[in-house]
């Protein structure tokens, strides 16, 4: 028998905790990255009926809540809606978000998201047993930064998506977090390596220099290790990529020219950082950042 020693044995800190506003503070994803996916589970079925959340959805061990900014009350009631998000409040730079919830909700709310990576500072209740806890914690306020890439490989060797997770988890840092990475279906053009598949990288970042050292560092890693003379690499940070739904289903249905791939990067404010052919199938997997599931079919639709 194996004798278990545990400093902390009702405690289990999250791996990560992130958040991702729009341009007017108005809207926010919460990112949080569990190391015990059960309590986050748990987390996202109860949380899904506080006032402020929008939207739930989980990718692998992330729980992410599209949440309106602002302070709720929260009516918390044992088994059916034990914990929540009450406020998600801008701040500068910064972001509160504070979390409530009864018993091992409480926990969960409280000591679990307090050491969590990112968090700034928080304060805290006790929780535990059947109290009620409240826990507040501060984050640094990102923006979303989506990348692009395509073609970065030949007929005899490579795969864009080997390539790119490889690059971004090289990257991942607390100023600039790697968040998702999508394999992006594309029509299968006579051009195509083998399977006509784009990627698409998500990151979160802090601030405007972390951005730029991160993009100089992805294009630098591809034309390292590029084994294409083809390369696309495109770029957009904001909140969503809605604005390229409709061009995403056209490369996703028929074949379509580099010139008007470059066009509308153009009329969308995109910038292309690496011009080969590529940047026809890197343009068309923005609009499908976190959503690897549905991305791999040309049957799934974009919202």
């Amino acid at each position: 028998m194996k004798e278990i020693e545990l400093n902390d044995p009702y405690t289990t800190p999250y791996r990560g905790i992130y958040a991702i506003c729009d341009r007017n503070n108005e809207y926010a994803e919460i990112v949080e990255h569990t190391n015990c996916y059960g309590g986050a589970a748990w987390s996202k079925f109860h949380y899904s009926h506080s006032p402020l959340i929008l939207k739930t959805r989980s990718i692998g061990n992330m729980i992410r809540y599209i949440v309106k900014t602002g302070t709720s009350t929260l009516e918390l009631k044992p088994s059916t809606a034990a914990a929540g998000i009450e406020s998600v409040i801008v701040e500068g730079n910064e972001v509160h978000i504070t979390y409530a919830g009864l018993g091992g909700g409480g926990v969960g709310a409280t000591k679990c998201r307090a050491f969590a990576e990112g968090v700034l500072c928080c304060n805290y209740t006790e929780s535990g047993g059947g109290r009620a806890a409240k826990g507040t914690i501060v984050v640094p306020k990102r923006e979303r930064v989506l990348i692009g890439i395509d073609d970065t490989d030949t007929k005899e060797e490579g795969a864009t998506w080997t390539l790119t997770h490889n690059m971004a988890k090289e990257l991942d840092c607390i100023e600039s977090v790697y968040l998702s990475h999508s394999l992006v279906q594309l029509f299968p053009v006579s051009a195509r390596t083998q399977n006509c598949v784009s990627t698409v990288l998500e990151f979160g970042c802090v601030d405007e220099n972390a951005k730029q050292e991160l993009l100089e560092s992805i294009k630098a890693a591809l034309l390292k290790y590029s084994v294409s003379d083809e390369t696309g690499m495109v770029v957009l940070a904001d909140f969503d990529a809605r604005k390229m739904n409709k061009y995403s289903k056209q490369c996703r249905s028929r074949e379509l020219t580099k010139e008007y791939a470059v066009q509308c990067a153009k009329d969308n404010s995109v910038d292309i950082w690496l011009d080969g052919n590529g940047v026809i199938g890197a343009l068309a997997a923005l609009a499908w950042f976190a959503r690897p599931d549905e991305s791999v079919t040309l049957d799934s639709q974009l919202e």
